[in-house]
């Protein structure tokens, strides 16, 4: 029997934040170039690179500009989630050491690794939270006796109720503790 269960966790590196950053950028790059374009054009007349028409500089390109400008960070700060993957790491729950680890990566600083250490003895039960509507949340927590509740699933698109329950029930039975939550 396998003692040391690892579940990794996938932080900002998704198909989803790729094609958003890649979006924003190419949308930020656009307003921004054609703002800056109607302001040449004041000046040096007969250049068109995106055959805009009739967009003076004032008030519309100063708009596009300043919406280009910000796609273009908001794109930025993706990007650089992207590659620092922040919210990525592993939950690690090992039966030889008694140990449960919880590991993630967040944004570069002396606080970029987040590393938390339970013993297995701590812990109470593994319990599940489930919430419908508008914003629904499917959430695994470890509990312990001390009536903490420390969050291992990952952030993102819900798993289904079906797949939350089969992960938590796999690790209530790895660690040998209950589950709650559970109908």
């Amino acid at each position: 029997m396998n003692k040391v269960k690892k579940d990794m966790i996938l932080g900002s590196r998704r198909f989803s934040n790729y094609c958003w950053a890649a979006i924003i950028l190419f949308g930020g790059l656009s307003f921004f170039l054609i703002g800056i374009e109607s302001y040449l054009e004041s000046f040096i007349h007969n250049i068109s690179f995106f055959h805009h028409q009739n967009i003076l500089f004032l008030p519309q390109g100063v708009v596009m500009t300043f919406y280009g400008m910000t796609g273009i960070l908001t794109s930025l700060f993706l990007w650089y989630t992207i590659i620092f993957n922040v919210g990525g790491g592993y939950n690690e729950f090992n039966n030889y050491t008694g140990i449960i680890t919880i590991f993630r990566f967040g944004f570069p600083g002396k606080n970029r690794v987040l590393k938390l250490q339970y013993k297995i003895s701590e812990v109470f039960s593994i319990k599940i939270d489930i919430k419908e509507g508008l914003s629904p949340k499917r959430e695994i927590y470890l509990k312990t006796k001390d009536k903490r509740e420390i969050p291992i699933t990952k952030v993102g698109d819900p798993l289904s109720i079906e797949e939350i329950e089969r992960q938590a029930k796999e690790i209530a039975i790895f660690l040998q503790i209950k589950l709650e939550g559970v109908t």
